[in-house]
């Protein structure tokens, strides 16, 4: 058995491997009843972890921007010094909004809460209690009066931005109960001053429920738990909306795990059609593309002192280097072939510079393995070399199989393509293209100085064909 076929045979036990371990892990999933939830979507929860982060960020920009901003607007309703005790507040709620930026996370976090059950604290201190620097003896009563209230609408929206619909239904509850709770202690502790309740039933005689409403010692406690009552029904719509949202960022996120993995054994150009419409790749058409051959020269030489193990380490490595070239000059890779790989430039969709991004490819693979080899030279390793061939031309795209299906390039633009990849060994060159290659980069006119150093070599005999070719390679 050769070492290619080592290799082969190595490969395919190791994915075998890995198909044991997965369904051994979806077995113990399923034995610990995590299946489809924790396992599955720790791609969702990475997403939300990410997403939580930024909201937290904004909701604290938000805060920082609205805080000054009320604090302004509260300067001309309360004109004078007593003003700062209100400012205060506020900058104690923009100083609490940073603590809770840095204890959030996903999931429960007890100074989180708390730092959000101390924020409500603090706004409903500052609404209720008697401003000591104020120069009017108001009946505490009046403090309720003054519709203060809807500033806690201004923590909550901020809090949908971040928190979990648990935590955004736990601001209205505990705002709730907490205005309500004021209301008792301050109908218990407050002290009247009757004067002001005779003066106005006096001028609303006639009126007794005009003068109960505008009584200055009345809490009007029906407003009051008509207040708690609104937000905490505001509250709990948000906060099921803030649910709906993170079902769908779970659901966005799962798609996008999917595509990630997707992107694993298929070209990103490829994923973007698979993706994007419903049968992408259903239909064969003809189209002009460009197929790249590479693979490298002498390697069962290469390998015959070296074990299956490493043989696949060097494969991977060669794979992994060409790969990103294929995928970062807009190609396709279309499969790989032991010690190389096709790649085809202008699939699924055609470009304006495919012949001018397989050459750029080929070049880059050249650099690339170039600087490989260099690091190889220092390790004691030889030296890797590898043929590449391109050929432009008319190829039959489309699906190919039953049911798991396989988009595939077919047709003489590919055999010729791989025949001048063999034809490198004859010729002592590194990349060998046809006289079409050439043509079509410089029809493209973009990239024209990559056939700067190509050698120009008519009359090849190219297996496969009657006719000679006229060829351009580089040492």
């Amino acid at each position: 058995m050769t070492e290619t076929a080592l290799a082969g045979a190595a490969i395919a036990k190791d994915l075998d491997d890995a198909a044991q371990a997965r369904e051994r892990e979806r077995a113990k999933q399923r034995d610990l009843g995590l299946e489809g939830s924790v396992f599955e979507n720790r791609f969702a929860e990475a997403a939300l972890d990410a997403h939580k982060r930024r909201g937290l960020q904004l909701a604290v920009q938000a805060r920082w921007i609205m805080m000054p901003l009320i604090g302004l607007f509260i300067t001309f309703i309360i004109p004078g010094i007593e003003v700062l005790y209100y400012h205060g507040f506020l900058l104690l709620l923009c100083v609490n909004g940073w603590f809770i930026s840095r204890a959030g996370k996903v999931g429960r976090s007890k100074m989180e809460l708390f730092l959000i059950f101390l924020d409500l604290l603090i706004l409903t201190v500052g609404m209720v209690t008697p401003n000591p620097l104020s120069q009017h003896d108001f009946p505490l009563a009046m403090h309720y009066r003054f519709d203060n209230f809807q500033y806690f609408f201004v923590i909550l929206a901020a809090g949908t931005m971040a928190y979990s619909w648990r935590t955004v239904i736990a601001i209205g509850t505990w705002t709730a109960a907490m205005w309500l709770a004021a209301l008792v202690l301050a109908m218990w502790f407050s002290e009247p001053l009757p004067e002001l309740s005779e003066a106005v039933q006096a001028a609303l005689a006639t009126q007794p429920e005009l003068a109960e409403f505008f009584d200055p010692n009345s809490f009007v406690p029906s407003l009051r738990v008509q207040e708690a009552l609104i937000f905490l029904l505001v509250a709990i719509t948000l906060g099921f909306s803030v649910r709906r949202f993170n079902g769908l960022l779970r659901s966005n996120a799962s798609l996008e795990r999917e595509r990630a993995n997707l992107s694993r054994y298929f070209s990103p150009n490829v994923v973007d059609q698979l993706s994007q419409n419903d049968e992408p790749l259903k239909q064969v058409r003809s189209e002009n593309v460009a197929v790249l051959f590479i693979d490298i020269v002498g390697f069962t030489r290469l390998t015959a002192d070296l074990d299956p193990r490493a043989v696949i380490d060097l494969l991977r490595e060669f794979h992994g280097r060409m790969e990103r070239e294929v995928f970062r000059h807009h190609g396709t890779l279309d499969k790989y072939l032991g010690d190389g790989l096709m790649a085809t430039f202008g699939t699924p969709v055609a470009g304006s510079q495919d012949a001018s991004n397989a050459l750029a490819c080929a070049h880059a693979m050249r650099a690339s393995l170039a600087k490989w080899n260099a690091e190889r030279t220092r390790q004691g390793k030889p030296e890797i070399r590898a043929g590449i061939g391109i050929h432009y031309g008319e190829a039959v795209l489309g699906d190919i199989g039953a049911n798991r299906l396989e988009f595939a390039v077919l047709g003489m633009t590919v055999n010729v393509a791989a025949r001048l990849e063999q034809l490198t060994r004859k010729l002592q060159a590194d990349i060998v293209i046809s006289e079409t290659v050439a043509q079509q980069v410089k029809a493209e006119r973009v990239s024209q100085h990559l056939l700067e150093g190509g050698r120009r070599r008519p009359d090849q005999q190219v297996r496969g064909l009657d006719r000679v070719m006229t060829v351009l390679s580089w040492d």
